[in-house]
């Protein structure tokens, strides 16, 4: 009987410290998002001004678009850990036939994810494509395209609060 109950309050315990996982480390995954985001900005602000006005790519240009990609891909990292122990996520999948019917689980669960991934696909494709051109004009012209693409698929997949998608706080 002793036994049981302390097996039942060891995993009561690991049931609120994996609520309390879930709870940081969607925390980080909405803070990030702003820093991916500025990031992003920046970089697109960078590359535009180079394309422009036709100046050198230099080695901060070089830096900025490689902690833009880098940034993105710790997101992905966080988002993916997200998913997996996401209880709207596993709602969605053990119920599916209902829940894609449903906008807010169909988003999350199908959505952004599908979204997300293009994007981190697109500006590590795009970081690479970049990086390997051989005029200053074209690594400019490259990052700028590629970026941009990406920023417009992000904002899509963003929940924002504004969004007739799925809505969450600007800050959680």
């Amino acid at each position: 009987m002793y036994k049981n109950i302390l097996v039942s309050m060891f995993l009561l315990y690991l049931h609120r410290k994996k609520i309390a996982m879930y709870q940081t480390l969607l925390f980080f995954h909405s803070t990030i998002r702003w820093f991916l985001l500025a990031s992003l900005l920046y970089a697109i602000y960078r590359a535009y001004k180079g394309y422009t006005l036709n100046v050198e790519f230099s080695k901060t240009d070089n830096l900025v678009r490689h902690w833009t990609a880098t940034i993105a891909h710790t997101q992905l990292v966080l988002g993916i850990i997200l998913y997996t122990q996401s209880p709207i996520i596993k709602y969605f999948w053990h119920n599916f036939y209902k829940a894609i019917h449903n906008l807010d689980s169909a988003f999350f669960g199908l959505l952004h994810i599908i979204l997300m991934l293009t994007a981190i696909i697109l500006i590590t494709v795009g970081s690479a494509l970049s990086k390997r051109k051989t005029t200053d004009k074209e690594k400019f012209k490259t990052m700028l395209i590629w970026f941009l693409v990406t920023l417009l698929i992000i904002f899509i997949a963003i929940p924002w609060p504004f969004s007739p998608l799925a809505n969450r706080p600007y800050f959680r």
